[in-house]
């Protein structure tokens, strides 16, 4: 069982397709980049369920910051490079100081920044890879994610503009027929 932040990045770095994928987006020298969202939670939460297959992703968020060049056609050049190098895995490039205007919110100041506006605290996580080092971009923590909790996050909280797409997501997701310990908060509009 996974218990600290320290036992997520062991986790990571024991898993030799996901430390292949991660070496790939670093080769692209993105600034402030990571893997962020399923690629971290879907991992954590299979190892908690004792999975001994990976759980299918459909897609894998690389995410960077970079204020001068917001053109989408670079997203799919880094997208394409990556499927050079690696093909077969279902890559998603984002330029995050792009993605504010795309998600009709205010501008992000980074990637982290980014993460930490996605509607969930076990979604809002990201791992990058620098001089060989994980580090782990988690605005919330682990807690969330390490006990199978989905909650908004501040932005998406009940009575909130954004809170209707919270409960539209985690219906369409529907993470609990996958990992059957997920607990859904708020999953009601009253």
């Amino acid at each position: 069982m996974l218990k600290t932040e320290e036992d997520v990045l062991k986790a990571i770095r024991q898993d030799k397709w996901m430390m292949e994928v991660l070496g790939a987006a670093a080769r692209l020298q993105l600034p402030d980049f990571c893997i962020s969202a399923g690629f971290v939670r879907s991992k954590v939460w299979d190892v908690q369920h004792g999975y001994i297959r990976r759980t299918p992703l459909l897609d894998v968020d690389v995410v960077y910051f970079d204020a001068s060049d917001t053109d989408e056609v670079t997203e799919k050049k880094y997208e394409n490079m990556l499927l050079q190098m690696i093909p077969g895995v279902p890559w998603s490039v984002k330029n995050q100081a792009r993605m504010h205007e795309v998600n009709r919110m205010p501008a992000y100041r980074d990637t982290e920044h980014a993460i930490a506006c996605y509607p969930e605290t076990a979604t809002s996580i990201g791992v990058t890879i620098e001089a060989e080092e994980l580090r782990l971009l988690a605005p919330y923590g682990v807690e969330d994610l390490l006990v199978f909790r989905v909650a908004p996050t501040p932005l998406y909280k009940k009575g909130t503009s954004y809170h209707p797409i919270y409960l539209k997501r985690i219906k369409q997701k529907n993470w609990q027929r996958l990992w059957p310990l997920v607990r859904m908060e708020e999953i009601h509009d009253d």
